[in-house]
Formats: structure tokens, sequence, C-alpha cells
């Protein structure tokens, strides 16, 4: 009898110690289960990658604002960009501050050449692709001029040809021809018939047509001109059918909201524009920025609003007054990998610098487009020093660019369906894996990776609103070096943090 009630208690034991086992085992799995699980697959959604970078404009009215940049400011700008390693630069002038002369109506194309020249000088050294072009003709009744375009394509074929900047690889002949605020003022017929006569003059120039494309049609996304028959995506649509022969390169400009984004909804306005593309043929974001006018941004709008009010240098006609926040730092390369996931060739942020535009190009400080990484003529112009230091998005968008080199192949992701509010973006680079992701939740995760081969001497960068290691020039710094990754491992990602992760040691 006490054998059997011993037999009886071991086996009561035995249960209790399996019913234990077996609950640790389901609060794990629920815990797993309560995970992220992102999954980066072997297939490639794009190959040829162009790279993502910046808006950069030759400061064409700095002299009008009472400055040149000097030697110590291209240096700082130059040391920057060294590490930024933008593989993509849009660079536009605006003639008359250039080769025109309103006043005397005389074409010369040495006049003022030196900001440009050096900016391209650096772009032609570093291999960085330039899409370059004008704004607007010199005056707006010359917008179907012959002498504006004769003048155009000389001064196109000067830079290139003449003086050896051969990272102009493709050319807008007007920004935004869509917009109301352009000459073209949304005029389809105009902008293509233009666009065939900058043709015919550009093959008059020997090889000229071998080394520059044109880039179109330069429209803004979710924007329809009320005179224009085309909405954006009909623009785009329009140029495939009619002068898809023309086009090296076609790019669009977005400047979406932050709910629009964190929302997940910006994949499928990018896929509109990007089914109308022809095969072997790549698009790219020209411009993108935030603006913050949806109802969804109420409150950012609101904050807006209050900032620009009574601004010493600014009316915030245009402006984006959150690029000073640490917040910026984690949208602009979320909509990155947005822009990535969808097979788009690279995307350029509007813009490096607040030292290149007022409102209308006016020549005037009064009312300057505040959306840069920097104000590099904050002293010598706003008389404010610390406009000119690195604002936090630089931090996040420098390793965006740096880290998906021009040639990466972009694999696709997937991602659990819990994965709200956490983006990813992968990319490999000669057999070099470089992954970033991005938590918007005000909530830490824990991320599990599963990637396609075990990772060897990964740097890991981190960008946390009390944690963003740098050096002394405030470039990043990796928080952990020459970490080796299994195929399946686990990250935590703090509430609204960036994290990228990189076998690239450039």
């Amino acid at each position: 009898m006490i054998i059997n009630r011993l037999k009886k208690d071991t086996m009561n034991i035995r249960q209790i110690i399996l019913t234990i086992a077996f609950l640790m085992v389901c609060i794990a799995c629920e815990n797993r289960r309560s995970d992220v699980q992102i999954t980066i697959l072997p297939e490639v959604v794009s190959t040829g990658f162009i790279g993502n970078g910046a808006e950069w404009d030759p400061y064409d009215e700095a002299e009008a604002w009472g400055s040149t940049i000097s030697d110590e400011d291209w240096n700082k700008l130059f040391s920057r960009l060294d590490y930024m390693k933008p593989q993509y630069i849009r660079c536009m002038i605006n003639s008359p501050y250039r080769y025109y002369n309103v006043e005397t109506g005389k074409y010369d194309k040495n006049r003022n050449i030196e900001s440009i020249s050096r900016l391209l000088k650096y772009c032609t050294e570093h291999d960085i692709t330039v899409i370059y072009g004008e704004y607007n003709p010199p005056t707006w009744d010359m917008k179907q001029d012959q002498e504006w375009i004769d003048m155009s394509v000389d001064y196109l074929n000067y830079l290139v040809t003449d003086l050896g900047f051969s990272c102009i690889k493709h050319f807008v002949i007007f920004n935004e021809p869509d917009g109301i605020w352009a000459s073209t003022n949304g005029d389809y017929e105009l902008w293509k018939n233009v666009l065939f006569r900058f043709h015919e003059k550009m093959k008059t120039y020997p090889g000229l047509l071998e080394k520059v494309s044109f880039a179109g049609p330069d429209v803004v996304v979710n924007y329809k001109n009320p005179v224009s028959p085309y909405d954006a995506e009909g623009w785009v649509k329009q140029t495939v059918s009619d002068v898809d022969s023309l086009i090296g390169i076609y790019d669009i400009h977005a400047y979406p909201g932050q709910g629009q984004v964190r929302a997940g909804e910006y994949k499928e306005i990018l896929a509109k524009y990007k089914r109308h593309i022809p095969k072997g043929k790549k698009i790219l974001l020209g411009e993108a920025g935030y603006k913050y006018w949806n109802p969804a941004d109420s409150i950012l709008g609101a904050e807006y609003r209050h900032r620009v009010e009574n601004h010493p240098f600014t009316k915030g006609s245009d402006c984006n007054m959150f690029v000073y926040d640490y917040f910026y730092g984690l949208d602009m390369p979320l909509l990155a990998m947005e822009v990535m996931n969808s097979g788009y060739a690279g995307v350029a942020a509007w813009m490096l610098d607040d030292a290149m535009h007022s409102k209308n190009d006016s020549g005037k400080t009064e009312d300057i487009k505040i959306w840069g990484m920097w104000n590099i003529l904050g002293e010598e112009v706003f008389s404010k020093p610390d406009e000119e230091n690195i604002r936090p998005w630089y931090y996040t968008w420098a390793l965006m660019c740096r880290y998906f080199p021009a040639g990466s192949e972009i694999l696709k992701t997937s991602l659990s369906d819990i994965a709200q509010g956490i983006y990813a973006v992968a990319g490999r680079y000669k057999g070099l894996f470089t992954i970033a992701l991005v938590n918007v939740r005000n909530e830490d995760k824990e991320v599990v990776l599963n990637i396609p081969k075990d990772l060897n001497g990964v740097q890991l960068f981190k960008y946390e609103e009390q944690n963003m290691p740098a050096n002394q020039y405030g470039f990043p710094i990796p928080v952990e070096q020459k970490l080796d990754l299994s195929k399946y491992f686990s990250i935590k990602i703090k509430a609204q943090s960036f994290v990228l992760l990189t076998q690239l040691q450039e």
C-alpha cells in the first residue's frame, strides 16, 4: 500500500513537472509570437540601384545674400559629404544667376561658374550620378523660345564636354512642369514639344546625347493642376506613351504626410506610378520630403505654423521646420525604405542645405527655404553660427546613403502581421549585406530576423533620442563592430528608433 502511494505521488510530481514545462513552452511560444518576425528573402526587387542622396543646388543666391561660399565652408561641406557618400545628387540651376544676365539679355557661359564647378567637380571625382537641370527658363515668356533652348543646351555641353563634368547623366528641362507654380502651368503638350526641341538641339553637339539623356516628367505625386487634363500619374503614363525613347530615367517628386507613411499607405501610392514604367527603365524620386497638410498631421501642422510665426528669416512659405527634430531622422529613412522596397532606383532628399533657396529665388533672406541638414551660411548671412551645425536627420540619412551603395541589390522583405510600425529594408552589395530597421511605435520591440546566410563582421549603428554615438565631427560611429550573426537572430529595437546592420566597411 505504501509502495502504491509512493508510485502515485511520483506520478503526480511527474505530471506537475510536465505541466509546468508545457506551460513554460506555451509562454515561450506566446512570447515568440509577439516578437516581430522579419524574413529577408533572396528575391531581388531592385537591380542596378542608383542610390540615395540629396538635392544639392549650387548656391545660386549666395552672392545676392551677401556672401559667397568660403573655402572653409566648402571644405566643411566636402567633409560631411565624404562621410555621407551620396550616390545620387539632383542639381538644378536658376539661369538668371548663372549663364543669363536678365538686365542685358546676354548669354555668358562663364558667368558665376565657380560654385557649380566646385560642386560638379566633387560629384565627378566621387562617381556620383547627377541629374542636372533648370527650374525654369530665364524669364517665363521664354518657355518656348528657341533662344533659351540654344543657350541651355550650349551651357549643358559646356559643363559636360568642355569642363568634363561626366557626373551629369540626365537632364531636366523644367522643374515640376505639372505645377501651377511652374512656367508651363501644367501644359503637358507644351512640355512634350519643348522636350523634342531640346533633343533636336542636343543632336547638334557631337556625343552629347550619348553622355546625357532626359529625366522626366519630374511631376509631383498625388497632385493635379486644375487646368491640366492629367494628374501626376497621367503625366507619367502619357510620357511613357509619347516620349519613352527620349527618357533615360523616369523621376517624380513626393511630399507625403507623416501619418500617411507611418500607416504603411505609401507603398501602394508608389506602386501606381511604377506600374507604368517600361521594362528596362528605372524610376526614382527626384525630390522627397514631408509636408503636414493632411488631417492625420493636424498637430504637426499647427506646430509648424507656430514655429514660422515671426521667424527672423522665413515666413514658412516652403519649409519643414521639423528638420531640427529627432523624429525627422526616423521619417526620412522610413520613406527611403518604402521607396527602395517598391523597386525604385533611389531617392534624393529635399534638401542638403538651407543656403540654396529663398521663396521664388528672390535673392532675399526674409523667406528662405528651411529644409536642409544644415545652413552653411548660418554665420555669414544670418548671424546664427549654430545653423551651420549638423541636424539630427543627417545621422540616419548619411547611413542610408553610405551603406546602400550604387549597384546594390535591394532584397524582398517579409514582415509578420504584427509588424505595424516597424519597417525594414535589406541590400546586398558584392555579396555583403546591409539591413536597416526603424521602429516608430511607442514601445520597445524584439525583432527576429531570418536572413539568407550567416553574417560575419557586422557593424551595428543605433539612432536613439538619447543615444546617437558620433565622433568629434558629428558623424555616426557604430555601437558594436565585428559582430557574427546567425541566419536566425533577434535584436531589440527601442521605441522611436533606427538601427542599421552592415557588413560593409567603407
